[in-house]
């Protein structure tokens, strides 16, 4: 595709405005990190409980799945977290590079309001909608 839109610089961003963003995103991941651990926490104590430390839990088929759900919920939610800290590890690694802002499909410049909304976007919305479209 012919980078119609890009003029090597990363939608117009200034190294002041690639500094916060960078600052942004590292505040984000240690948030997602320290959620994490205590998903793992809860997971771990939840495991805990239904090993056979049965002091303060009836032993009922009912409860033990309802222990079993959550675990896997919480597994499920610490899945997304680790989808969502690989493509915020992404999005650092553009902007030490110097490609942060550019589209990785067309290497057209992503908008900022694009940026603003979703920082780690790695393809400017078109790509991105043609992306979501095939993998129906």
């Amino acid at each position: 595709m012919v980078n119609k839109k890009s003029n090597g610089k990363a939608a117009g961003l200034s190294k002041k405005d690639l500094e916060s963003v960078r600052k942004d995103l590292v505040k984000k991941k240690a948030q997602i990190l320290e959620e994490m651990m205590s998903l793992k926490g809860q997971s771990l104590q939840s495991a805990k409980d239904s090993s056979g430390d049965l002091s303060g839990y009836a032993f009922h088929m009912a409860d033990q799945a309802t222990d079993l759900y959550d675990r896997e919920f919480l597994l499920e939610l610490a899945e997304g977290e680790r989808e969502t800290l690989f493509a915020l590890d992404e999005a650092i690694k553009r902007i030490d590079e110097g490609t942060y802002g550019k589209c990785e499909t067309c290497g057209c410049a992503i908008t900022k309001q694009r940026l603003k909304a979703m920082p780690e976007a790695k393809n400017c919305i078109e790509c991105q909608e043609k992306e979501e479209r095939s993998s129906r």
